[in-house]
């Protein structure tokens, strides 16, 4: 089966090194080198995700990064671009399950960033691979929201979560992640029916 997850970083480092350290991004505040080194600290660092369970430990985790992001930065595309094999989520075996999303939402973050852009063609295996990590997350997300909804990627089966839902979210399944990923307002996926529960998902804190 086609790892994605490797194929997408390396498009995300390619992409990286053409834009340059101080491009923006979707991520609030963010340049590109923030996001490299946030990127680089994830694999390299599991201790700097203390502070997303202890909240305490933010400013620890965020000094990590920030140390990271001081590199020269094709040193710092360098690192993002091979991950150490002993990273806990980077490894060869739990990479695709756990960057797949990751890789190909912080590469739209980057695409994204600036104006002009438009929709990737992603083949249909990427497409089926992407649908299937929606389905682990997008239940969940709309369960802490208290909203049923339909998710109804293109050519895909629709995702339900709640009996007769009254929301419907359609697109392509790239926008619909970008959607849940909490970035709606540069998703182009739509989002239909109870005008209250629509509005409230478009503006949502979304994610996971």
């Amino acid at each position: 089966m086609t790892n994605y997850a490797r194929i997408e970083r390396e498009r995300l480092a390619d992409l990286l090194t053409s834009t340059g350290p101080d491009a923006p991004t979707l991520c609030e505040g963010w340049t590109t080198r923030d996001l490299a080194a946030h990127i680089v600290v994830r694999d390299r660092r599991p201790d700097s995700a203390a502070g997303l369970l202890i909240k305490p430990l933010a400013g620890y985790g965020e000094g990590i990064r920030l140390a990271r992001a001081a590199l020269p930065y094709q040193e710092l595309i360098a690192q993002l671009r091979t991950p150490p094999v002993w990273s806990p989520i980077s490894n060869p075996v739990v990479d695709p399950l756990a960057n797949t999303m990751e890789m190909f939402i912080h590469h739209e973050d980057v695409r994204r960033g600036s104006a002009g852009w438009e929709p990737r063609a992603l083949d249909r295996e990427f497409e089926t691979t992407l649908h299937r990590n929606l389905k682990l997350i997008v239940r969940g997300i709309l369960r802490r929201l208290g909203i049923s909804a339909e998710i109804a990627a293109n050519g895909l089966d629709p995702i339900r979560a709640g009996d007769q839902p009254p929301v419907r979210v359609t697109g392509d399944v790239g926008e619909i992640a970008v959607f849940f990923f909490g970035r709606q307002r540069a998703s182009r996926a739509l989002v239909d029916g109870d005008p209250a529960l629509a509005e409230r998902l478009r503006t949502a804190r979304l994610g996971v």
